[in-house]
């Protein structure tokens, strides 16, 4: 019984480093594969990679071609002013109008006079101004630059009257008893007046260079929304309004190294 359990373990023992030889083989011959698979995979992964990442630039630089970036504007605009509806405004100020209305009376072929009514208005009126963002709209690429090609600045009708701080004079002379009549004739004519100075061309160029800048801000607004707003990108907004021809406008907004 003994001998027979000393002749196993002399073949265990002839047989052990041989084992030990197939397993460490079989180990590194594992390894070694997996290690080959790798390496024939991570080409292709890091050409996906590449891949995907070259389509993400080209689509970038697609929508930001001139002829496509005005769709791409106007893709985003309804998001940007959510709430604002169809327009930007670009412009306000505040000035204090005067109005002065005289109405004269006489009898008798004019050759009897009755006297003269004079009503005074002073009042502060707001008057803003906007652009229309359902109106065209157009954008090109010009180097770094982004120019804008805007519609035209309007006003917003009916200005508006602070009514709380109005301040009304009436003087009459002679036999007048009317100038109350006078006085009303005179603030029936407020609205349509203060909407025609509204809309007249010198109130318009006052606010232009405002307005020229709120839109161009507008403009850089959504640029840094798209990460195009940088220095190997767009680097100027330009902006020229519909009633402008301008051959070489300047910039109105240009990347400061703070940006």
């Amino acid at each position: 019984m003994t001998e027979h359990r000393s002749s196993w373990e002399r073949i265990a023992i002839s047989w052990r480093w041989p084992l030990v030889v197939l397993l460490v083989v079989g180990a590194v011959a594992v390894v070694a594969y997996r290690a080959c698979r790798l390496a024939e995979e991570a080409p292709a992964r890091t050409a996906d990679a590449v891949r995907g990442l070259a389509d993400d630039v080209a689509g970038i630089a697609e929508r930001f071609r001139t002829g496509t970036i005005t769709t791409t504007f106007l893709a985003d605009v309804p998001r940007l002013v959510e709430g604002e509806g169809l327009k930007l405004e670009v412009a306000a100020f505040e000035a204090t109008e005067t109005f002065t209305r005289t109405d004269e009376r006489s009898v008798m072929w004019e050759l009897v006079p009755l006297g003269t009514a004079t009503a005074e208005i002073r009042v502060p009126v707001t008057y803003r101004y906007h652009v229309r963002l359902d109106e065209e709209w157009r954008l090109e690429v010009d180097d770094h630059t982004c120019r804008v090609f805007a519609p035209p600045i309007r006003a917003t009708l009916p200005p508006a009257i602070h009514t709380d701080r109005m301040v009304k004079t009436l003087e009459t002379s002679g036999v007048r008893w009317d100038g109350d009549d006078v006085m009303t004739e005179l603030e029936q004519y407020l609205t349509p007046r203060l909407s025609a100075r509204a809309q007249s061309p010198e109130r318009i160029d006052l606010v232009r260079e405002t307005c020229r800048r709120r839109v161009a801000e507008f403009v850089r607004g959504w640029l840094l929304r798209e990460d195009h707003w940088r220095p190997d990108r767009f680097r100027a907004v330009t902006v020229v309004f519909a009633d402008e021809a301008p051959e070489n406008p300047a910039p109105t907004l240009v990347l400061e190294p703070a940006d």
